[in-house]
């Protein structure tokens, strides 16, 4: 677990560099006098419709990538290695497929969005450039994963694509450039990033075409392609689960109300950034250990995983919801988005019980039984699309949120149990519970006793007093032992003598 936990805090590190820099361009994009809340929001919803594009161009063949890597790397010279290639070409087939079934979309868009979400229909064609850099880095990603490099391209796409973006809403912010160029600008985004990983793997020596079809490719071929067809449907169920809230929102409430839906995930999405690394970095450990019938390091990733991304989660949410509703007021904030706060704590306990149960996902996705994340994929989208439409009809904007929380409550706990019952894995122990308890009592304990005081020292102080106690908890309560071998580690870095 160590070399995981090592990559995983550097790769935390890089991710929250970024989201604070990511949290500067919220800043801008919402505060009064610039952009207005369906600018804002046209950004947030162009990567909602631009996951969902780019997952079926990419033909499925990213977690397959991930899954067969290892039986390439032990059988081919990396200059034979073929998987790249054709992970790489069938992109490319998927990519002009979208464009044909983009052109035949947009009667539909027009119908759906012209009405509340004008927008969306102006910069409709500016998607696919998007869509472009956004397909061909995931899978120049998942080839970083796979071959476990995944530390620069996380710092691309987590922090370097949020440096361009806040030169760009700086240009537009101190009027060089107007809306329009702004959005040309913000669609090159993903090209920018997957330009600079293709120079990176090509100094590491890494980037090998061949369009030889190598016999490891002819021998699990059919395999490949069964998995391929699978997956492929369920990463468009999953990803389709994902992004319908704001997409359903902007269609049946208007691009105003998906703004202050979407700076809500924002701030909860601030939560799940350790579990996305660990997913990145776990995924091709957990392949090989699968590869080798390693059940142990399988059920010891997945224990640890859980209590980690548990801590982590309660520590941050906790933080954000000590202090966002104060925050919001010493930024002058736009007043329409003060309707986010609770929809911010729905969506954090969402993000608290999914990276509660730990990588449960990647352990499915690169076993044998890969299919069944396929079906747990249909599961969700089965819930969540006549649930999210009827919540926001009858609820407003909330509804969304709540629909997440059932759906992702349900979700994982059928992957918990389908773990549980085939490879008599599970992650958690009573350390679980007291992690819950002692976060929750922690909390309790902070609020009231700031409750009333507001100002920037005051946040400060409350964030200090709330995190102390709670690290204290975790030292003397032994919650996780990578707590105490990062402390030791740090202590024999520094203080060695």
């Amino acid at each position: 677990m160590s070399s995981i936990r090592k990559q995983a805090i550097i790769s935390s590190i890089v991710v929250y560099i970024g989201f604070f820099i990511g949290a500067i361009n919220t800043y801008l994009y919402i505060k009064e006098g610039h952009f207005s809340s369906e600018e804002f929001a046209l950004t947030r919803i162009f990567f909602d419709i631009g996951q969902n594009f780019y997952v079926f161009a990419s033909l499925g063949v990213i977690p397959v990538m991930i899954k067969f890597y290892p039986y390439y790397k032990s059988n081919l010279q990396d200059s034979k290695n073929d998987l790249l290639t054709w992970s790489l070409v069938a992109a490319t087939i998927g990519f002009g497929i979208l464009l044909l079934f983009g052109f035949l979309l947009e009667p539909l868009v027009i119908q759906k969005f012209s009405e509340r979400s004008k927008l969306i229909v102006d910069y409709y064609h500016f998607i696919f450039p998007f869509v472009f850099g956004m397909l061909f880095f995931a899978i120049l990603e998942g080839y970083c994963w796979a071959i476990h490099e995944s530390v620069f391209s996380t710092f691309l796409k987590e922090t370097v694509i949020r440096i361009c973006t806040l030169i760009f809403i700086l240009l537009f912010y101190f009027k060089f450039i107007n809306y329009h160029t702004f959005f040309i600008l913000f669609s090159t985004l993903f090209t920018i990033i997957t330009v600079l990983l293709v120079i990176f793997l090509i100094k590491k020596n890494k980037l090998h075409l061949s369009f030889t079809i190598s016999h490891v490719s002819k021998k699990i071929l059919k395999k490949m392609v069964s998995m391929q067809l699978i997956v492929f449907a369920g990463m468009l169920v999953q990803v389709l689960a994902q992004t319908m809230d704001s997409i359903f929102i902007a269609s049946l409430k208007g691009l105003s109300f998906a703004g202050v839906y979407t700076l809500a995930l924002y701030a909860a999405n601030f939560i799940q950034i350790p579990q996305r690394s660990l997913q990145s970095i776990s995924s091709g450990v957990i392949a090989q250990a699968w590869k080798d019938k390693n059940m142990f390091e399988i059920q010891r990733i997945y224990q640890r995983s859980s209590i980690n991304m548990l801590l982590i989660s309660l520590f941050i949410f906790g933080n954000i919801l000590l202090n966002v509703e104060n925050l919001f007021h010493l930024l002058h904030v736009q007043q329409n988005y003060m309707a986010a706060m609770e929809i911010i704590i729905v969506l954090g306990l969402v993000r608290i019980i999914d990276g509660g149960t730990g990588v449960n996902g990647t352990i499915i996705a690169t076993s044998n039984f890969w299919k069944f994340d396929f079906f747990c994929g249909v599961l969700m989208l089965a819930i969540r699309i006549p649930l999210t439409y009827l919540l926001i009809k009858k609820f407003g904007i909330i509804g969304a949120a709540y629909s997440e929380l059932i759906g992702y409550t349900i979700y994982n706990a059928v992957r918990f149990q389908f773990l549980k019952n085939k490879f008599n894995l599970q992650p958690f122990t009573l350390k679980t519970i007291a992690a819950i308890v002692l976060g929750f009592v922690i909390f309790l304990i902070t609020y009231f006793i700031f409750k009333s005081n507001q100002g920037w020292s005051i946040l400060l102080v409350k964030s200090i007093f709330f995190s102390t106690l709670f690290l204290i908890a975790i030292f003397f309560g032994k919650l996780t032992p990578d707590f105490h071998q990062v402390l030791n580690t740090v202590k024999l870095r520094f203080f060695k003598q």
